[in-house]
C-alpha cells in the first residue's frame, strides 16, 4: 500500500524551526543590548517559588497560543 502524501510536505518542521530561531534571536538581543537587565532577570527568577514560576510558564505559553490562534486562525485578523 503506497505511503499517503501529505499536502505540505516538511512544512510544519520548516514552521517549528522559524519558531525556534525566532525565540533564540530575540532572547539573544536581549542579552547583548541589556546584560545587566537579563542577569538580574535571570537572579530574579532563580529565587522565585516553583509555584510561581509554573504558573507564570503557564500564562505565557497560552499567551503564546491565543497570538498563533489569533494571527492564523481568527477570521477577523485574515482580513488583512
Amino acid at each position: 500500500m503506497p505511503a499517503r502524501k501529505r499536502a505540505f510536505p516538511g512544512r510544519r518542521m520548516s514552521e517549528l524551526l522559524t519558531a525556534l530561531a525566532l525565540m533564540l534571536a530575540i532572547e539573544g538581543l536581549g542579552f547583548a543590548a541589556f546584560p545587566g537587565v537579563m542577569q538580574r532577570a535571570l537572579k530574579d527568577a532563580s529565587e522565585m517559588p516553583e509555584k510561581t514560576l509554573r504558573l507564570l510558564g503557564f500564562v505565557a505559553a497560552g499567551a503564546g497560543v491565543v497570538l498563533v490562534w489569533a494571527s492564523r486562525g481568527f477570521p477577523a485578523f485574515n482580513l488583512l
